[in-house]
């Protein structure tokens, strides 16, 4: 129980323990909606997404959950641009062909299994992923 003392009237008051509750757990939806965020708008927008919000979030003592699915999308996303590197100069010799949807496609089902990982506030760890990022 949190006690404060109101300076206009000596009684002591408690304050609703469901109030107490609901901030903690907007604080949480908070870091896991930034998270998924992370993960889902690398889909559309590559690095671009990741790194605004790893850049947001690196320095705050109290979010290290977004900063960790921030990070991780954004290690994610740079593999996946080299690789989408690799698979445009590979489609001279017509496997960058095969390849390129490969790639395209890991991408947006890796994001929305990271993005799932992260509403149910659990960290996530691509499995193909290089760890630039650090």
């Amino acid at each position: 129980m949190v006690y404060y003392l109101n300076m206009t009237n000596t009684t002591k008051q408690k304050t609703e323990p469901e109030q107490i509750s609901k901030t903690l757990t907007e604080v949480v939806q908070d870091e896991k909606s930034l998270a998924i965020i992370a993960h889902i708008g690398g889909i559309f927008f590559g690095i671009i997404a990741p790194l605004i919000i790893w850049i947001l979030q690196k320095d705050k003592p109290n979010a290290s959950f977004s900063t960790h699915h921030a990070k991780e999308a954004l290690n994610f996303q740079i593999s996946v641009l080299l690789a989408s590197a690799v698979a445009g100069l590979t489609t001279i010799v017509l496997i960058g062909f095969l390849f390129l949807p490969a790639v395209m496609v890991a991408n947006v089902i890796f994001c929305i299994l990271a993005a799932i990982e992260a509403n149910k506030g659990l960290p996530y760890n691509y499995p193909f992923s290089l760890r630039l990022v650090k």
